[in-house]
């Protein structure tokens, strides 16, 4: 995979080289200096059997970094401490960088056993930098120093200043306050999480490739679009059974096979398995797994001075602390469960008009809510999809960066790609002069997780005074082409585009000096601002007709259509809300255990469902054993996020709406003080810098249709 090639036979012979490449030194091409364009990895001659020597030696290099931080017989200093602290490790992370984001996006059976091989040394090095007494004093001295002199006579900037606070807090947080012995019992912690959080996310990508439903007999295919019955006919014929349809748990088959499908036991069939994900008592069971991580995660806070795990991540949250969170959701919460039950009301209806007289059943909501979109608005889904070709959508966020910043975008095949299916773009400002680079992955294949994001192989900052552009990669699970049509995306796998897309505007127009504040490193409920307020722009009949045109004709998008869309845009939001509000609960009891999780799995997520009052026909977006965010990514205590974000993004709008789409002013104020700071100061003080108040919740409670 990582040679660029193609098959088991290519393959095994990329495995055959790997044992016999040089691996160390500069004949390891992680190592050595990058000689490409833009300093991109040379994906081109990164082999497996390179990462364990390049961790390694990146490792000596860091500990080195470090050692020279301590040794400084010079007055500890911002300079020679902080922004030192900032520099070092640079080999080392770059590395890590291209391992973990191979390990999402086209890993393989090697680089999954070298990730959990490593995660434990990993663990370790991290530690022995955060736990490092004589590092951490030198770092007190100078906190200590700003803490009792004037700013002024230090004549640190706000940047500089935000970049001491948070050095400091993240050596208080990493345990640098604790005796020997509990140190001790952190550093097992982590080595300990730091394997588990891999194999859950290994075991949930194992269990979404192992499943098929394979369906032979074309009367079981009825409903289904045919653009979809021939992805899977192709699908079929990539796993040698050519002549039958093969539908997977990638979101781009099993959801659009749950929404028309006609065949209930089928629906039924695949929803079993998408929702039983990592909880089936075999090989790739995660129940054991999420328990431990919850409950080693508790032990962690409470070792450092913390109630819970969220109290400890919510710290470092525009929320401040677990009430706030539940505050928010609760005055979501009521309205979307009532809105849910009479959607579910409405759903029964057209039931037992078919003669089905059982209660609503998860598997039978995304249908039977289609029919309903199409009785009560005549919109069709399928109507849509042809004109929202994967192209046509890109140009399209392309014309709308470019209004509002006048961005520009070209394309590059002199790139190193890690995947043949990876494009490369080259962004440029309103005066040409080049912001970064753009990787696309855009379709599902089995090396890649689910989902969308996005990530960055170098954050932006600044190096000998000049600005070192970002490289970011967004990566997606949308629809191949087949070979009579383009990927055609649903609307929201539209919106889905343009919210990866304002991520990546995040980390491209970042404009400050330390990386470890540059672009998305920012707190994880402002993080979703710059992504969930591109999505507004998607929906806007204007932005519709610049990029939704049909794949055959180019006819732009009828009035009548988007007429359609715009009577139904609050449809079915009771549902949305409620699944996602129904994960965000599940998150926050996991994390707000004071005491050890005994219960099992199935039977703590059932009784927090209850406690929240979900109905039946609802189940959480995500269960315990396939909720990624939370247990192998980033948003433990934090998947309530999105929400917040979304009374940020949706209140933000209403300047864009009041002012005009594409006003120059408020993008250049929304660039200004969001998209370029990064985490160089608090971000409530730049959204009300921005907006010019506190964001209000109104605005997003009409967008949904709970008000």
């Amino acid at each position: 995979m990582l040679c660029l090639l193609v098959g088991a036979a290519a393959q095994q012979s990329c495995n055959k080289k790997e044992n016999t490449v040089m691996t160390s030194g500069q004949d390891n091409p992680l190592i050595a200096e990058w000689n490409t364009p833009f300093e991109v990895p040379p994906f081109d001659k990164i082999q497996n059997s390179h990462f364990k020597p390049a961790i390694l030696e990146g490792i000596k290099d860091h500990q080195k970094d470090i050692q020279a931080i301590v040794d400084n017989k010079e007055q500890p200093s911002f300079e020679n401490v902080i922004a030192a602290i900032d520099n070092s490790g640079e080999t080392l992370s770059k590395v890590t960088t291209v391992l973990y984001n191979l390990t999402s996006a086209n890993t393989n059976d090697e680089l999954q056993k070298l990730s959990q091989e490593m995660a434990p040394t990993l663990s370790e090095h991290n530690d022995n930098i955060y736990l490092n007494d004589a590092l951490f004093q030198k770092v007190k001295t100078v906190y200590n120093q700003y803490q009792i002199t004037k700013p002024e006579t230090l004549k640190l900037s706000a940047e500089q200043q935000m970049l001491l606070d948070e050095t400091y807090k993240r050596f208080v947080r990493s345990g640098a306050n604790l005796s020997a012995e509990n140190k001790d019992k952190l550093k097992k912690l982590n080595s300990e999480l730091s394997v588990l959080s891999l194999k859950y996310g290994d075991n949930l990508l194992n269990e979404t490739n192992n499943y098929e439903l394979v369906i032979d007999k074309k009367e079981n295919l009825a409903g289904l679009p045919a653009e979809l019955i021939e992805a899977a006919a192709e699908e079929a014929k990539a796993k040698n059974k050519e002549g039958k349809y093969v539908f997977t748990l990638s979101n781009s088959s099993v959801m659009p096979f749950l929404q028309y499908a006609d065949n209930r036991e089928l629906r039924k069939t695949i929803w079993n398995a998408y929702q039983v994900r990592g909880n089936q008592n075999n090989g790739n069971d995660n129940k054991e797994n999420v328990l431990k991580i919850a409950n080693f995660r508790m032990q962690k806070a409470q070792l450092l001075g913390y109630k819970n795990h969220a109290e400890y991540v919510l710290e470092e949250s525009m929320a401040k602390n677990p009430e706030a969170v539940n505050t928010l959701l609760m005055k979501l919460w009521t309205p979307a469960v009532n809105k849910a039950k009479q959607e579910a009301t409405d759903i029964q209806a057209l039931m037992r008009k078919e003669g089905i007289n059982e209660d609503v059943a998860p598997a039978d909501w995304r249908y039977y809510a289609e029919k309903i979109r199409k009785e009560r608005y005549n919109l069709d889904e399928q109507e849509l999809k042809p004109y929202l070709s994967l192209e046509n959508v890109r140009k399209g966020i392309f014309d709308v960066t470019n209004k509002l910043w006048g961005l520009t975008y070209k394309e590059l095949t002199n790139v190193p790609k890690y995947h043949a299916d990876v494009t490369v773009w080259e962004v440029f400002d309103a005066n040409k002069k080049t912001l970064g680079l753009l990787y696309m992955d855009m379709h599902p294949r089995e090396s890649k997780r689910g989902g969308a994001w996005m990530t960055s192989y170098r954050d932006q900052q600044m190096e000998n005074g000049k600005r070192k552009n970002p490289v970011i990669s967004i990566v997606c699970n949308f629809t191949k082409p087949t070979a009579t049509t383009p990927s055609l995306l649903t609307f929201d796998e539209t919106t889905t585009f343009f919210h990866e897309f304002g991520h990546a505007l995040h980390g491209l127009l970042s404009n400050v000096n330390y990386r470890s504040l540059a672009g998305t490193n920012v707190p994880r409920d402002f993080v979703e601002l710059p992504s969930q307020i591109m999505e507004n722009w998607a929906a806007e009949p204007e932005v519709l007709k610049m990029y939704a045109k049909h794949y055959k004709t180019g006819e732009v998008i009828p009035d009548a259509l988007i007429e359609k869309m715009k009577k139904a845009g609050t449809f079915d939001q009771g549902f949305a809300t409620t699944e996602y509000l129904a994960a965000s609960f599940l998150d926050m009891k996991y994390h707000t255990a004071t005491e050890e999780i005994k219960d099992d799995v199935n039977t703590f997520e059932i009784n927090a469902m209850k406690e929240a009052g979900l109905i039946d026909a609802i189940i959480p977006r995500y269960r315990s054993t396939y909720f990624s965010h939370i247990f192998a990514g980033g948003y433990s205590a934090g998947y309530y996020s999105y929400i917040w974000s979304a009374v940020l993004d949706t209140d933000a709008f209403e300047a864009f709406k009041t002012a005009g789409l594409f006003n120059s002013e408020k993008a250049l104020m929304f660039r200004k003080y969001v998209l370029e700071k990064g985490g160089t100061e608090d971000p409530a003080e730049l959204y009300r810098k921005f907006r010019g108040a506190d964001p209000k919740i109104e605005p997003l409670l009409k967008k949904r249709g709970l008000n």
